[in-house]
């Protein structure tokens, strides 16, 4: 490519906002991130979770590279339609200049359209201008050359204008934003233009036109999971490192191996009993279960309530804290978490529409041609709190005739939703999960407040399952900014009231009431109730899904009816 500098992008982008099959832009030009059958995994640092590798059908992780060598991740042009903003000419970029990336006779820099057509399967192509101009007229043999002109009015899609030189009327493009534009001009044609080489699929889902930077155009479909015991141990990942050395060791020899092999190791916390327990585990669990997000959820949920002081090598260190005495029946546990370690992977993306977080099957783009044996993935080291509320105070909230109606306003959104897309429907969350999401956002913002750290370094993490009522809040950021201390020390007895009683304080009233609490299903299609950006939404990087299923009403009630929230009682 004619740049002077490659493109950047920090290595945690290329798993959660630039990860494969996504548009990166870089200064005027555009490229997407190819496939892993392109990546070197010479250059990707090993990342070991072995619960979620199990979960996600795969041996291990891998960290994209980091270009400091010779290992870069490796991208592609595209859209490959780009115009020159001199003569307008508008055509695929390897028929200008592909080396300077120059119009020849108007030494001008090209421009990549800003136009690209998506379909919910995943599949990405260029805009289809020649077919948009030629639409309902007959196409006459000879040189079509096309041309982007605007016509300086507006900055509206009827001011851009697609002419042909065969002749043919000119078109603007007003309109082609619409769900049925392309219906009549083209069909999907299942390109993967980031597995270079990859056979077209066969795909009848409708053509969207999308802007290439717009949100929708790429959706990360991201798993994530805690380092739990015994996993999180220093014996834990020697085995995970050397696992595919020993797994075929004869429980005969292993004792030798494994000592012969820590005799060259510096590490602490290493001992061979730790070492010799783990791989009897690991050998011991049934190959052909492979299990679901909802289980790895429920041991990091009991690994949290059981807490982990031991061993200050330990990547996974909880302890419980003295609940303070005015929120009894209100709070169950609250723990500080000193150390934490999230390892998240991308395990494919869609397009147009998320996939919906109630999905348990979700239908998502493949990251390769061919099955293999790791995925793209970063690790994060930091601090939390967990809390976990009374379970009976939750019990008896989701049981009342409020917390019915408010989950009934999300399942007529979601029906419609699914209606207006043509799109297979998703259940909506409990009114449990309702809750428990909204009182995180609280949280996390007032925790935000009080330990000092940005609202984007924080994230949340739910537990809301029909026996769980928890939520971690925890640093997210794999900068200094996440193991700073602040977070985890708001956990403690009084400090940690103040924090809550403060968080649905602020939850009670927003700025934009009484609109915000009484408009009805708001935001992304409908998928928020009480909520907007004034009170509840947080960074994309902070929610875990969406911005979506919030719900202040939940937590503190109505004007007219306070005592309908679940933790009215917070208040006095």
């Amino acid at each position: 490519m004619a740049m002077t500098d490659k493109p950047k992008a920090r290595q945690s982008q290329l798993v959660t906002t630039y990860g494969i099959g996504s548009l990166f832009p870089s200064g005027d030009q555009s490229f997407m991130i190819a496939g892993l059958d392109d990546w070197d995994e010479r250059w990707c640092a090993e990342v070991e979770e072995p619960r979620l590798a199990r979960s996600l059908r795969v041996r291990t992780f891998r960290a994209p590279a980091t270009g400091k060598r010779s290992g870069d991740v490796p991208a592609i042009r595209f859209p490959t339609y780009h115009y020159c903003p001199n003569c307008r000419r508008l055509d695929r970029y390897w028929k200008f200049n592909p080396r300077e990336m120059r119009c020849d006779d108007c030494e001008r820099d090209l421009t990549p359209s800003r136009f690209v057509a998506c379909c919910e399967s995943g599949h990405i192509e260029d805009f289809p201008y020649f077919q948009w101009v030629h639409r309902g007229q007959s196409t006459t043999s000879g040189q079509h050359s096309l041309k982007l002109t605007t016509k300086g009015a507006s900055s509206s899609l009827a001011d851009i204008v697609i002419s042909c030189s065969c002749g043919v009327h000119s078109h603007d493009l007003d309109g082609s934003f619409s769900p049925g534009a392309l219906a009549q001009i083209k069909s999907c044609g299942g390109k993967r233009p980031w597995l270079p080489g990859a056979e077209d699929e066969t795909c009848e889902r409708p053509l969207r036109v999308l802007q290439r930077g717009s949100s929708n155009v790429w959706f990360a479909e991201v798993r994530s999971s805690i380092s739990i015991p015994p996993w999180s141990s220093p014996n834990a990942q020697f085995v995970a490192r050397n696992w595919t050395m020993l797994e075929h060791v004869p429980t005969t020899a292993l004792a030798d191996a494994v000592a012969g092999a820590i005799r060259t190791q510096h590490t602490p916390g290493l001992t061979l009993d730790g070492i010799l327990a783990i791989v009897r585990q690991r050998k011991g669990l049934d190959p052909s279960h492979v299990p679901t997000d909802q289980e790895l959820r429920a041991e990091e949920y009991r690994a949290l309530i059981d807490g982990n002081d031991r061993g200050a090598h330990d990547t996974f260190q909880c302890t419980a804290v003295d609940v303070a005495a005015d929120l009894d029946g209100i709070v169950a546990q609250v723990s500080k978490a000193t150390r934490l370690r999230e390892v998240r992977a991308l395990q494919g993306f869609s397009r147009v529409t998320p996939t919906p977080t109630t999905t348990t099957r979700p239908q998502i783009a493949q990251l390769s041609q061919n099955v293999g044996h790791w995925l793209p993935a970063t690790e994060v080291l930091g601090e939390g709190i967990f809390v976990q509320l009374d379970q009976e105070l939750i019990s008896d909230w989701e049981k009342s005739e409020p917390a019915n109606a408010r989950r009934e306003m999300l399942a007529k959104s979601l029906k419609l939703r699914a209606t207006e897309s043509g799109s297979p429907g998703s259940d909506a969350p409990s009114a449990r999960f309702l809750l428990i999401h909204s009182l995180a956002h609280a949280l996390l913002k007032e925790l935000s407040l009080d330990a000092g750290y940005p609202v984007g370094s924080l994230r949340e993490r739910i537990y809301a399952d029909p026996d769980q009522a928890g939520v971690l809040i925890y640093t997210a950021s794999s900068d200094a900014a996440g193991s700073l201390g602040g977070l985890a020390a708001l956990a403690d007895g009084r400090r940690f009231a103040r924090v809550l009683r403060s968080a649905i304080s602020r939850a009670s009233w927003c700025s934009n009431d009484p609109v915000c609490s009484e408009s009805g299903p708001s935001g992304t299609d409908g998928l928020n109730l009480a909520s907007c950006h004034a009170c509840l939404l947080l960074p994309e990087t902070s929610c875990e899904h969406r911005n979506i299923f919030l719900d202040r009403v939940a937590l503190v009630g109505t004007i007219d009816a306070p005592l309908s929230g679940a933790l009215h009682k917070v208040l006095g």
